[in-house]
C-alpha cells in the first residue's frame, strides 16, 4: 500500500517514506528534485524508472542545483556517467547502453559507491542487482490528467 500526497511526506510503516508530487512542467520536476537532495547524503543511491521523455535528466538538474553541484547537468547516455562537482558531488548514471549489471562494475561502480556523493542511476531496472540496499527508488510516468504532467513517485528517502 502507498499513500498517495501532493508536496508533502508521508510515513507508512512497512515501506517506509512515500511521496507522490504531480509536475506541471520541467520546471517543476527540477524544483522537486531540488528538494529532495536537502534529504540525501552521503553514499545514497537514488534509482530512477520511467520511459523516455519522463523527465530523469530534469529531475537530476534540479537534483544537483540542490546538492550545491556545478557545471550544466546533461544525460550521460553516451558517456555512462557525468560527474557534478560540490559540496555533495552528484554522479549522474545513465544504464540504457550497458549490457548489464557486470560492465556497471567493469566501469567502477564500487568505487564511485566508496566516493561519498551521491549517485543517480537512469535505467535503474537494467542493474538492480547492483543496487545497495536503501537505494531511493523515483519512478517519473506520464500523469493520466495531462500528456504533458509527470507523476513523480519517490519510496525510500530517509527521515528528516
Amino acid at each position: 500500500m502507498v499513500y498517495y500526497v501532493v508536496r508533502n511526506w508521508v510515513k507508512h510503516r512497512k515501506r517506509g517514506t512515500v511521496m507522490e508530487y504531480v509536475s506541471h512542467s520541467a520546471e517543476e520536476t527540477e524544483a522537486f528534485g531540488e528538494a529532495l537532495a536537502a534529504r540525501l547524503r552521503p553514499g545514497d543511491v537514488v534509482a530512477y524508472r520511467g520511459g523516455l521523455g519522463m523527465g530523469k535528466t530534469a529531475f537530476t538538474r534540479g537534483l544537483a542545483r540542490g546538492l550545491g553541484c556545478t557545471g550544466r547537468v546533461s544525460s550521460p547516455t553516451f558517456t555512462i556517467v557525468n560527474e557534478y562537482d560540490g559540496p555533495l558531488p552528484l554522479f549522474h548514471f545513465d544504464m540504457y547502453r550497458l549490457g548489464g549489471e557486470e560492465e556497471l562494475f567493469g566501469i567502477g561502480w564500487e568505487d564511485y559507491l566508496d566516493r561519498g556523493g551521491v549517485c543517480a542511476v537512469e535505467w535503474s531496472e537494467l542493474a538492480e542487482g547492483a543496487l545497495p540496499d536503501g537505494t531511493v527508488q523515483v519512478t517519473l510516468e506520464r500523469c493520466g490528467e495531462c500528456e504533458d504532467w509527470r507523476r513523480i513517485i519517490v519510496e525510500g528517502v530517509g527521515e528528516e
